[in-house]
């Protein structure tokens, strides 16, 4: 494992978090949630119908010692996360409609996190993004200051470790968006031990071009800039601009980063998201994410195509967010 995730077990070790699993029969669920507990690094609570989860464990010979295995259909303290639902919903769901719906793991599962009987939830492997993020924002919902959630990865190759957003939910994003983003990747950043330097990318560079596109980009960073002074953001930057010293010398000699951004803020989901995996398969970077950020809990969301290594991975992140 990299240097990014031994920082992070040590970090998270001797927390006592809790993470909860809600695809409990998913054997690559079960693996990671095995290593994560018997390597100590937190508490998996892993979702589903025991009996069938302990069948699958078995039958991929996975060893559940110092997990917690919960059923909604048969959870002591259902009545309290019904009437908790309820009240957080304010009146767009009845107690009949909880009771349906809370027998869902990722909603199950995510009212644990909200009445702090877990830390946070990994989710995905089974079922796609909305599934896991739709339950989050009605429930966990944004930070306060914060109107929308936003995907990050991590770009790791060796001893780099680059910071990519919103690669992963808004689609086009406005300036105050953009200024959003930006304030929380740089967060994040801290989180993995990066001194944030944020470089707002467009196809222009200070003025070379522009566009209401361009304008879009320069207005997110006075308005970042506002929500956090002492934060080193700048821009509007083209890629080789906030990442090569001698191209940002010639096109941007007064620019507060020069050639050495390490959090890239792409202005629209389409450019981040191209962005990420041109550098994950043509740079050999890995691409670690998506990361869920501006929620007022962890709640992460895997690819259906992951592998144990991924969601042990992201367990060990969504941990770390909640420090």
């Amino acid at each position: 494992m990299s240097n990014l995730f031994t920082t992070l077990t040590n970090k998270i070790k001797g927390k006592e978090l809790k993470i909860v699993f809600p695809e409990g029969n998913d054997e690559r669920i079960l693996r990671a949630a095995s290593r994560l507990a018997s390597d100590g690094v937190l508490t998996p609570i892993v979702i589903g119908n025991v009996d069938k989860v302990q069948s699958a464990a078995a039958q991929s010979g996975v060893k559940l010692d110092g997990c917690e295995l919960v059923d909604p259909a048969s959870f002591a303290g259902m009545d309290d996360l019904v009437k908790s639902f309820v009240e957080r919903r304010k009146g767009k769901a009845t107690e009949e409609d909880a009771k349906k719906i809370l027998l869902d793991g990722n909603y199950f599962g995510t009212m644990l996190v909200y009445t702090g009987q877990a830390q946070g939830l990994v989710s995905g492997a089974a079922h796609s993004t909305a599934d896991t993020v739709r339950p989050a924002l009605q429930i966990i919902k944004t930070k306060e200051g914060v109107r929308k959630t936003s995907g990050v990865f991590i770009m790791v190759r060796e001893e780099e470790k680059y910071v990519f957003a919103d690669c992963a939910i808004n689609i086009s994003p406005d300036s105050q968006d953009l200024a959003e983003i930006a304030v929380e990747s740089a967060k994040t950043a801290e989180m993995f031990d990066i001194d944030p330097r944020v470089a707002m990318l467009s196809f222009s560079t200070k003025g070379s071009a522009k566009s209401a596109e361009t304008e879009k980009v320069v207005q997110a960073i006075t308005i970042a800039k506002e929500k956090s002074p002492q934060l080193t953001v700048d821009g509007e930057f083209q890629f080789d601009a906030a990442f090569v010293p001698s191209v940002a010398e010639k096109k941007a000699p007064g620019a507060d980063i020069q050639g050495n951004a390490n959090v890239f803020v792409f202005p629209s989901l389409e450019a981040g998201n191209i962005g990420y995996k041109i550098a994950q398969r043509l740079g050999n970077f890995e691409a670690v994410g998506p990361i869920l950020q501006g929620l007022n809990a962890p709640v992460n969301d895997l690819s259906r195509g992951c592998n144990e290594e991924d969601v042990y991975k992201l367990a060990l992140i969504t941990a770390a967010q909640t420090l």
